[in-house]
């Protein structure tokens, strides 16, 4: 969920002691470089959702040549314009809500320029979901987001139609749609009306999103634009990463996040597999929480949010740390202002270790996924990215990440 609380897997405090016990034979890892400025040879892209305010003319400045990738509201045209104008390569993606109608007063306020693909105010009232009881159904978390019904074949038309319409009148590259979702349980637990447990509901949800994205995708496809969904726990269900990207590409709100093993969720399942498999013109957006969140070690996150981007590498692989819930601040990682430059091979595991590494003209990195330390070999030639010298292995702790450069 962009711009709010996001469904994370909670880090439950035995399982955090564990964690640092475990990584307290890994050798300290330095601090993140300090640098301010992109480098012009780029191992991560970079990604700014600017959903959480209307971005300030210091951050439109800011913007230039630090991101590929803007996620904007759709009533942020003139601040799209303004981007597109210093960065003509920029990627710039509007925001739709695939699941949810919105009931609180500032909807209105941007003339018709929603943040949903329907007008709840004037939508079929047979879209509202309801419970058992003939309630709609409010996400509790959020007053006034009302789900809707994704599996009906009329509200996939009408939220397609119009999403389409104001995608290519307005100039954007395409639509991030947010609320991918895989359950309601992190919203409700309602049980929709015409299905009798959460499971069928969670079924139904599932089902209807997978119709809707298809629709969505291949309307806005035959327009030259992209459809980038924000999906949810697609690690459980295998292919769904694959069928939900293909219309451009899709976003990992939980990159790199612990599971209630201390071990990072992206790489288990199937999940990271498809997203390594994915075809380069693609899209693939990361975020990684760095901040109000348990880690393994000071700094472990960070680390591991981009180094996991770089494994996955190429221009279109768009990472961002988040500082914040909401969304409200571009944000920055000094690690994208290292020179890794072209990556010399593909992403590798080591079988042994479950350790992935990843080999670049400027350097190389290594993550660690798995709950257990890891010794690693290092090739030659490299240092931390605070200038020290590395011996011939080094030692990764759980759910981190080594990054080393050539200097």
């Amino acid at each position: 969920m962009i711009g709010g609380v996001c469904h994370r897997c909670v880090l439950v405090t035995l399982v955090l002691v564990v964690a640092v016990l475990a990584g307290c034979a890994a050798a300290a890892a330095p601090p993140a470089p300090s640098g301010t400025e992109p480098t012009t040879a780029p191992a991560v892209c970079g990604l700014w959702l600017a959903t959480g305010g209307t971005p300030t003319d210091e951050q439109v400045r800011y913007a230039a040549g630090r991101y590929g990738v803007v996620v904007l509201n759709a009533w942020e045209t003139d601040v799209a314009r303004r981007l597109r104008a210093q960065d003509p390569g920029i990627v710039l993606l509007v925001y739709k809500d695939l699941s949810s109608t919105r009931g609180y007063a500032e909807v209105g306020l941007h003339g018709g320029l929603l943040p949903t693909g329907v007008d709840g105010a004037t939508a079929d009232p047979a879209w509202f979901a309801t419970d058992t009881a003939g309630r709609r159904i409010e996400w509790a978390p959020y007053p006034q987001h009302w789900q809707m019904t994704v599996w009906d074949e009329a509200y996939q038309r009408a939220w397609t139609d119009r999403v389409v319409a104001e995608t290519v009148r307005d100039g954007w590259d395409g639509v991030f749609a947010d609320n991918d979702m895989s359950s309601l349980r992190f919203y409700s637990d309602a049980v929709v009306a015409g299905t009798t447990d959460r499971h069928g509901t969670d079924t139904l949800l599932r089902d209807g999103l997978d119709a809707l994205v298809t629709r969505a995708g291949t309307a806005l496809a035959e327009r030259g634009k992209v459809l980038v969904p924000n999906l949810s726990e697609a690690r459980l269900f295998p292919g769904r990463w694959t069928r939900h990207a293909r219309f451009g590409g899709a976003m990992e709100e939980n990159f790199a996040q612990y599971g209630e093993d201390g071990a990072l969720t992206t790489w288990q399942g199937h999940q990271w597999a498809e997203m390594l498999a994915a075809p380069p013109q693609d899209l693939t957006l990361l975020v990684t929480a760095t901040a109000g969140r348990p880690e393994a070690r000071p700094g472990a996150a960070e680390r591991a949010g981009f180094a996991g981007a770089a494994l996955l590498g190429g221009p279109r692989s768009c990472w961002t740390p988040s500082t914040t819930r909401d969304y409200s601040l571009p944000e920055w990682s000094g690690y994208r202002s290292l020179a890794l430059g072209e990556a010399t091979g593909p992403a590798v595991r080591d079988g042994r270790t479950g350790v992935w590494t990843r080999g670049f003209a400027g350097g190389w990195v290594a993550l660690n996924p798995t709950r257990d330390d890891a010794e690693v070999a290092v090739p030659g030639g490299l240092r931390t990215v605070d200038g020290a010298q590395v011996g011939d292995t080094v030692s990764i702790g759980s759910a981190d990440a080594t990054i080393l450069v050539r200097r």
